[in-house]
């Protein structure tokens, strides 16, 4: 499931950082972000709220506590705060998390596989049905071409193009690979570089920074997606229970 992601903080360096931890992460996408939380007000309620709002707790205009408060009926969230005496009274808020600054991403990243799990969306919970394909226009003019997920190696972006190879053909289409990321899903798809989505059903070896996929291909990880991957790949390690 990919959910939509909001950023308010004081602090325009704050900001920055979650901004990049939301950028690296599969199935994420920044909406908007503000150092006023006055501003966020108008969309942080109804029903084209973000699935996660990350608010700071201490804000001079507003404190976080106060606008939680405001909105929690319509977005999940998620504080963000230097001070750890905060902790109690965010959960009184019926907070979904809470991150302790400086924040690692390797902890934002447990938050989000915590949210994948547990949150439905507000106004959109059993209206939703995953379907299990995608329509792109080709570079025919007038061709639409229906791709099923499971059909697809990996996708290749290129300025404003992509090339999505399937088991079958490439496709070429105008797209960016961050608009395409945006609609596939997270359980199959993983990104892998600014350049490369890979489908990890396809995935055969990974060692030295490289993806060997099932077509014979290889493909190089780059530095800023490689730890997201590869703990994601951890986590279906099967290991033993021996000492080793």
């Amino acid at each position: 499931m990919n959910f939509t992601c909001y950023v308010i903080d004081d602090e325009p360096d704050a900001i920055a950082l979650m901004k990049e931890y939301i950028e690296l992460t599969p199935g994420l996408t920044l909406i908007g972000s503000v150092q006023n939380p006055l501003e966020a007000l108008p969309q942080l309620t109804g029903e084209n709220a973000p699935d996660i709002t990350f608010i700071d707790v201490d804000m001079r205009q507003l404190s976080g506590l106060e606008l939680a408060g405001m909105v929690n009926l319509y977005t999940t969230v998620v504080f963000t705060t230097a001070f750890p005496e905060y902790a109690l009274q965010a959960f009184d808020r019926e907070a979904f998390d809470f991150l302790l600054k400086p924040i690692n991403y390797e902890r934002f990243a447990k938050c989000i596989q915590k949210a994948r799990r547990k949150i439905t969306r507000p106004g959109k919970s059993g209206s939703h049905v995953q379907e299990d394909f995608f329509t792109i226009k080709s570079e025919v003019k007038g061709r639409l071409v229906k791709i099923r997920f499971d059909e697809v190696i990996y996708m290749e972006g290129s300025a404003n193009y992509i090339q999505i190879y399937t088991t079958e053909t490439k496709h070429t289409t105008y797209l960016t690979i961050k608009e395409i990321e945006r609609h596939l899903p997270t359980s199959l798809f993983a990104r892998i570089h600014r350049s490369f989505i890979v489908n990890i059903n396809f995935v055969k070896v990974i060692e030295r920074g490289q993806i060997r996929l099932q077509n014979g291909e290889s493909l190089v990880m780059g530095d800023h997606y490689k730890k997201a991957f590869l703990d994601r790949m951890d986590d279906k390690l099967i290991k033993t229970d021996r000492s080793v």
